[in-house]
């Protein structure tokens, strides 16, 4: 099974610092959806594994949530896309859970209802907490340059990022989607004694 794991805000959507709270507030990224798309085109499996603290803090309820991720769906389905399910941490930071990422208790229960090594997942998400959660599950580490990023210093990230072993950098999520089936369609051509192409995949930052 083909499984890659996205993280939400600033992944698919707009980061909001005060929660997206109803279906009016999600605002997804230029892109993201028709990335989501193309790689269930391509065989990849697709869940969304996402800490929601204002479901601790009471910003918003479930059902609040749920309405959200309904309209998510609805807007991936409009463009041939699908997620094969959403994992949420719904704790706030001082509740001490093992769900809440950088931990891999959500990533872990994601493995489990999958029946997948996570070793050959790929996760992606929008900050460095979602590459210290890949790597902390055992998956491999990707991050994508969205709006979560924009204000934090260059030399600072690229620190952080450095003690993450194995992080992967991508423009945004439809570089990502290129570069991982990029390099599939690479492999399988390799593994058929074909020619090889690039070792860098288009939207691939290193």
């Amino acid at each position: 099974m083909k499984l890659v794991i996205l993280g939400r805000d600033g992944t698919i959507n707009r980061y909001r610092e005060d929660h997206v709270k109803s279906p009016e507030e999600l605002e997804p990224l230029p892109g993201a959806l028709e990335a989501v798309a193309r790689l269930n085109h391509a065989g990849w499996h697709t869940v969304m594994a996402t800490n929601q603290p204002g479901i601790g803090r009471g910003l918003l309820d479930m059902a609040s949530l749920n309405a959200v991720h309904l309209r998510l769906n609805q807007l991936l389905a409009e463009k041939g896309g699908r997620l094969d399910a959403a994992f949420f941490c719904p704790h706030a930071p001082e509740e001490n859970c093992n769900c809440r990422k950088p931990l891999p208790g959500l990533v872990e229960q994601i493995g489990e209802r999958f029946g997948v090594d996570l070793q050959q997942v790929h996760m992606v998400g929008a900050s460095v907490r979602d590459l210290q959660t890949a790597h902390n599950a055992g998956c491999v580490p990707h991050l994508v340059r969205g709006d979560r990023l924009a204000g934090v210093d260059e030399a600072q990230l690229q620190g952080q990022i450095a003690l993450v072993p194995g992080s992967r950098v991508h423009q945004d999520l439809a570089a990502f989607a290129e570069t991982l089936i990029h390099e599939e369609r690479r492999a399988r051509a390799e593994s058929r004694g074909e020619s090889a192409e690039p070792d860098t995949a288009p939207g691939d930052l290193g």
